[in-house]
């Protein structure tokens, strides 16, 4: 029986130079058993009746993979790939952060539309997005938010129920979701709903394979001295064309952010402005479509019960990450000890954060993102 995605995969690791990956290989399989399952499992033209829908649908229901493992191992490539080639008309591939705000918005203005009168706008709200979409590929699956772990549970009961299949990746397993968060224990029966309708997978690929890739260090500056300044100036001069910029401010949900200098696509602003405020992953995803390259001056070491810092540097690094954008840093240390909390959700999560701000100041990564050209332009 062909396999085209172990196919794709193997002619991958081929053009890019990867080193072959077992574990990624039985990834591929499982990802590729989806990508047959789905491709079988077509709604019928007529609709029935929601009990006979669910009865005749049975069969045809793939589950879905959640696919978790240390960070650098490939997942999102892997998940990449898989929505590629998933021949499925309403997909939809998302990073978690962005996936809950876009349903905060639509809780949102469904309640300002409808008043007091709309008794479950949780229901209501997952009952578009299934209408909208049969597959949605989500990265990055990490619960840290008392409101997105209380409607988890309602959102995920739709989907299922209505026959959308959900992939995630995450860099912990399901039952160590949303650990140690408020209130854990109304948490609890979204787990339980993951495993019984997804397959749980573990990536177990001993390497971080962004480790290994070429640091280019033109965006990552450490530590904060007479140098870093200076070179972040002249970054912003490079990105921008401009000596100085000027202050912005932006508009989320009836909240104002405050952007301290930016010039055309590119924004310089202090760690406190973007991670010492209680800012959300929608403001982040703001600044993100606002802006090309971000230029993030003064990142401190955090302490310990530094975790909401500590959290919304996470985010921003994801949803940064999960745009492509340029980042350039100036910091007091390397990424692996700027937190180094011995437990907790955010010192798991920063794992992942370290990885990608490896990875984000590669030649490969700079190379990729639109501003990225006019460094490299003035490198040649």
């Amino acid at each position: 029986m062909a396999a085209p995605l172990l196919e794709r995969y193997d002619a991958l690791v081929v053009e890019r130079d990867l080193r072959p990956d077992p574990y990624q290989r039985e990834a591929v399989k499982k990802l590729q058993g989806l990508v047959d399952a789905l491709s079988k499992g077509r709604a019928p033209v007529a609709p029935l009746p929601k009990v006979l829908r669910a009865f005749f649908w049975q069969e045809e229901r793939p589950r879905g993979l959640y696919l978790w493992g240390p960070v650098g191992r490939g997942k999102t490539m892997l998940m990449n790939l898989f929505f590629e080639m998933a021949h499925v008309e309403k997909k939809r591939r998302t990073h978690f952060h962005a996936f809950m705000a876009d349903v905060h918005d639509r809780l949102h203005r469904l309640r300002r539309d409808a008043g007091n009168s709309l008794a479950d706008p949780v229901t209501r709200v997952a009952q578009e997005i299934a209408a909208e979409t049969r597959l949605i590929c989500f990265d990055e699956f990490a619960v840290t938010d008392i409101a997105d772990a209380t409607i988890l549970a309602r959102l995920f009961s739709v989907f299922f129920a209505e026959g959308v299949v959900v992939v995630a990746t995450s860099n912990v397993e399901p039952s160590k979701l949303y650990d140690g968060g408020r209130n854990r224990d109304l948490f609890l029966p979204f787990i339980a709903l993951l495993k019984e309708r997804m397959n749980v997978m573990r990536l177990a690929a001993p390497v971080d394979y962004r480790e290994r890739q070429d640091c280019a260090g033109e965006v990552f500056f450490s530590p904060i001295d007479s140098r870093a300044r200076a070179a972040m100036d002249a970054l912003f001069v490079s990105l921008s064309g401009e000596p100085r910029g000027a202050p912005e401010t932006l508009e989320i949900r009836r909240r104002v952010i405050h952007i301290p200098e930016c010039a055309g696509r590119v924004a310089r602003m202090g760690f406190w402005d973007l991670c010492g405020r209680p800012l959300a992953a929608a403001d982040y995803l703001a600044i993100a479509r606002r802006f090309d390259a971000v230029i993030l001056d003064g990142v401190p070491v955090l302490a310990p019960d530094q975790r909401n810092e500590a959290r919304r540097l996470i985010m921003l690094v994801d949803v940064l990450y999960e745009a492509h954008a340029l980042l350039a840093i100036s910091a007091e240390a390397e990424p692996q000890h700027l937190y180094t909390a011995p437990h907790g959700g955010e010192a798991r999560e920063f794992e992942r954060t370290v990885s990608r701000l490896t990875e984000m100041r590669a030649r490969g990564y700079i190379e990729a993102c639109v501003a990225g050209k006019a460094i490299m332009g003035a490198e040649g």
